[in-house]
């Protein structure tokens, strides 16, 4: 079977083709290089720039896997949450295929994208444990299949990812800042600046990284001259090490609580944009191997949104029977877990 996915929630424009044998055929991903200039993403930027460019990308990646419209099964699309008017463009491109060419629609939740990537590219059993983690959203979740998920842990306020990019913003680095902060701590003394680790002693799962991110504008203000190019590794080395120590204090929680109800899983899955620092992916490894878990991350290109990861999710709803009426609304807002809100 053969499904093309489309993405569009953020400033990624990204279309795919996947197989139900886990073959991915094409995946065509236009960055937005319009927010630079701003330093974080312009939502009515970012709508214009998927309008301006979706139907070339949707186009690339059925030329790049050699079909057309008529070979595919099924339209995925991620239709939230997100920028609503990127949801929107993508949305309704799917839509509009599905009409013309008679094929079933599949509204993917852009969450459940991350949540499913891992399974893509290795054989990961449900249940298994997972940390999703990007510029928007950063959440413990137990996966328990298609369309299941129980949330153990979310942030109380900023996502790891958005601390990264402000951190990013503070120390003049660019847009977007989680590669830039991971390259600037490789030379940093993570020890030269004394910050807080969150919520690191407190029971549960929440994570929170305001208050991390109010230190180290503390820490930028307090220098007399401007910051040294050492000086900004010391204070991105410190930062990083801090947001690492508070994500795997909160899934050691998190594992606890898992294995309570799971005892018989093995995995611990990382997926979203944060998923691609490498220092993570390290530390992840080596806590799961201490807690006996098998550990699994997608490939660098797949961590960060991309159409194969929407592709993969609308062939796993496809196979489960999950279709969506072309009457299905996009959404700002839609957490994975039905019983929590935000």
């Amino acid at each position: 079977m053969l499904v093309l996915g489309i993405e569009s929630s953020c400033d990624e424009t990204a279309a795919a083709v996947v197989t139900d044998k886990k073959e991915l055929l094409s995946s065509v991903v236009y960055s937005q290089q319009e927010h630079k200039a701003f330093g974080g993403v312009v939502p009515e930027v970012a709508a214009r720039a998927h309008l301006d460019k979706v139907d070339f990308i949707v186009d690339k990646a059925l030329r790049d896997a050699n079909v057309s419209f008529e070979d595919l099964d099924a339209i995925a699309a991620s239709a939230g949450p997100g920028l609503i008017g990127g949801v929107i463009v993508g949305v309704m491109t799917a839509k509009a295929i599905c009409a013309v060419h008679g094929k079933p629609f599949v509204a993917v939740n852009h969450l459940e994208a991350h949540a499913l990537t891992a399974r893509l590219n290795n054989d990961v059993d449900f249940p298994y444990l997972l940390l999703l983690t990007s510029g928007g959203h950063c959440q413990i979740l137990a996966v328990e299949g298609v369309g299941k998920y129980h949330r153990l842990g979310a942030t109380i306020d900023d996502a790891a990812g958005e601390a990264f990019d402000k951190v990013a913003k503070m120390l003049g680095l660019g847009y977007p800042g989680g590669p830039l902060v991971e390259k600037y701590a490789r030379s940093g003394d993570d020890g030269r600046f004394d910050l807080p680790r969150p919520m690191i002693d407190k029971a549960g799962c929440d994570m929170s990284f305001s208050g991390l991110k109010t230190a180290v504008r503390r820490v930028v203000e307090n220098f007399e001259a401007p910051l040294s190019e050492q000086d900004k590794a010391d204070v991105c080395a410190c930062f990083q090490r801090a947001v690492l120590e508070s994500l795997t204090a909160r899934l050691k929680n998190g594992i606890r609580l898992f294995k309570k109800d799971f005892p018989q899983a093995k995995s611990l899955v990382v997926g979203g944009g944060v998923a691609a620092n490498g220092a993570l992916r390290e530390a992840l490894q080596a806590l799961a191997a201490r807690r006996k878990l098998d550990f699994y991350a997608p490939p660098m290109n797949l961590c960060t949104d991309n159409g194969a990861m929407v592709a993969w999710a609308g062939m796993e709803r496809f196979k489960a029977g999950l279709t969506d009426s072309l009457d299905f609304s996009p959404r700002p807002r839609w957490p994975l877990d039905p019983s929590t809100k935000r």
